[in-house]
């Protein structure tokens, strides 16, 4: 009898295919979703594979991908469609740190605001607003319109108001809580303004974190970045 041929793993799958889009040596390369339907530890494996295939490929490689660690780890510049409308390109690194839109940020995993700088302050939302106002005291010496950004870490929530009382304080509640990898992620709701901020799960324990539950939050004016809006 004859054999039956074996079916090929999800890891399998992606290398067989990239092998044969390969060996016609094609002058463009169009990969959508590649990494989509793979399992965590298998797609470590294969985008290790893959950038080392596309290191070596002499044309262009054009990668489609909600995954922003993909993008950021495979492209050389990065293309960022929202509803589709181009929002910001640029190499990696850049888009990482100066993202320009809400959507953007959420990608690469900052908190972003827009806002006027002046004398090392940036006054975020708008004074003639319902929405109130929120000043927030940088390094930068920018002025005019600009974005702030600081990482969720950088985000120290405290249950009571802290001694030395940090410039940049603020009250405000907790919207959510949940697991990000080893830490867990804070959904700070405002008013004044939404925030995430990460935090250790013995922080979360000590600090008696809920949904609703009130917290102070504060971000050192070294760990904010401004940059032209």
């Amino acid at each position: 009898a004859a054999a039956r041929p074996r079916a090929l793993s999800g890891g399998q799958a992606q290398r067989v295919a990239l092998a044969r889009a390969l060996a016609v040596r094609p002058g463009l390369l169009l990969l959508d979703e590649p990494l989509a339907a793979l399992d965590a530890h298998t797609r470590l494996e294969i985008r290790a594979a893959l950038r080392r295939h596309l290191a070596g490929f002499a044309g262009a490689a054009v990668l489609v991908t909600h995954d922003p660690l993909d993008a950021m780890v495979l492209a050389d510049r990065i293309v960022v469609l929202e509803n589709g409308r181009l929002v910001q390109e640029g190499e990696p690194a850049e888009v990482a740190r100066r993202p320009r839109t809400d959507y953007v940020a959420r990608l690469v995993g900052l908190n972003l605001y827009r806002g006027t700088a002046r004398a090392g302050t940036v006054v975020i939302g708008d004074p003639g607003g319902d929405g109130g106002q929120r000043t927030l005291d940088t390094v930068d010496s920018l002025e005019g319109e600009v974005f702030l950004a600081f990482a969720p870490a950088a985000v120290a929530l405290y249950r009571t108001r802290p001694d030395g009382s940090p410039r940049n304080l603020w009250w405000t509640r907790v919207g959510a809580i949940e697991r990000h990898g080893d830490r867990v992620r804070v959904q700070l709701s405002g008013p004044p303004f939404a925030a995430v901020a990460d935090v250790t799960p013995a922080a979360v324990a000590e600090l008696q974190l809920s949904e609703g539950s009130g917290i102070w939050a504060a971000v050192k004016a070294t760990e904010t970045h401004v940059y032209p809006a």
